[in-house]
Formats: C-alpha cells, sequence, structure tokens
C-alpha cells in the first residue's frame, strides 16, 4: 500500500548435496564420479553453484547434471 511491508530479499545459497550413499558433500571433498568418466573428481563451489573437477582430465561438470532422478542424490560416492 505505502511500502510499509516490504519484502525481504533472500540472499541465493548453495545448494545441499549428498552422496550415492546419502553422506554429506562439502567443499573440497574427494569423490568417484559415477557418470562423464571423470574418475576421481573434487568438488568445488563457484559462488553459488556445485562444480566437479575431474583430477585426471581437469574437466568439469556442474553439479546438476548429477543428480540421480529416483533419489535426487548425487550419482558420486565419497572418498574417505
Amino acid at each position: 500500500m505505502f511500502g510499509l511491508f516490504k519484502k525481504k530479499k533472500k540472499e541465493k545459497q548453495a545448494p545441499q548435496l549428498l552422496d550415492i550413499d546419502g553422506e554429506l558433500l562439502v567443499e573440497g571433498d574427494k569423490v568417484e564420479a559415477l557418470r562423464y568418466e571423470l574418475g576421481v573428481c573434487t568438488l568445488t563451489l563457484d559462488g553459488v553453484h556445485y562444480h566437479y573437477e575431474s583430477v585426471a582430465t581437469g574437466k568439469k561438470v556442474s553439479y546438476a547434471k548429477m543428480i540421480d532422478a529416483s533419489t535426487e542424490n548425487q550419482k558420486v560416492k565419497k572418498i574417505l
């Protein structure tokens, strides 16, 4: 009406990622990719978007391409 009740803008945050076994993934984790023949990858954060960067080839793949449709977890296995 007079601008008394303005909505606060929400800051975008990076999504919470889980591997195929349900373990939490954070930036810097080493994972084994189960798609795109990436092999061992490092999880990197670029702004608010995660990427998997292959250790062997340096190829980057967005986290969105690694989502498993049935569980909505990532198609990667965390290396402990």
